[in-house]
């Protein structure tokens, strides 16, 4: 299994209105079918360039699945962002497979 990370430096000036729309654009993201889950986390770092700065992890169902995203949806999916926040908004990306999965079961 994959996950598929896009960590985002958003300028306090639009980070409202960022947050609102982050919170409509991962179910739009997780409508595609190529991802079993998402979670949105504050990066808990004061960044030399200012702004706040958010992780969004989609877990994805396989690496054909992620690619399959890549090829049909992202560019479309980017855009809005893009339009929207231009020079507010640094984000990039990363790919993280997953090796192994731990859990605590309390009883």
């Amino acid at each position: 299994m994959y996950i598929y990370n896009v960590t985002v430096n958003i300028d306090d000036s639009a980070h409202d209105e960022w947050l609102k729309w982050i919170k409509e654009h991962i179910p739009q993201v997780l409508a595609t079918g190529k991802f079993k889950d998402a979670k949105l986390t504050k990066v808990l770092v004061e960044e030399e360039m200012g702004g706040q700065t958010y992780s969004i992890q989609y877990r994805s169902y396989s690496r054909e699945a992620l690619d399959a995203y890549y090829r049909e949806d992202a560019e479309r999916l980017r855009t809005d962002g893009l339009k929207k926040f231009a020079d507010k908004m640094l984000a990039f990306r990363t790919e993280l497979k997953i090796i192994d999965e731990y859990s605590v079961n309390f009883k």
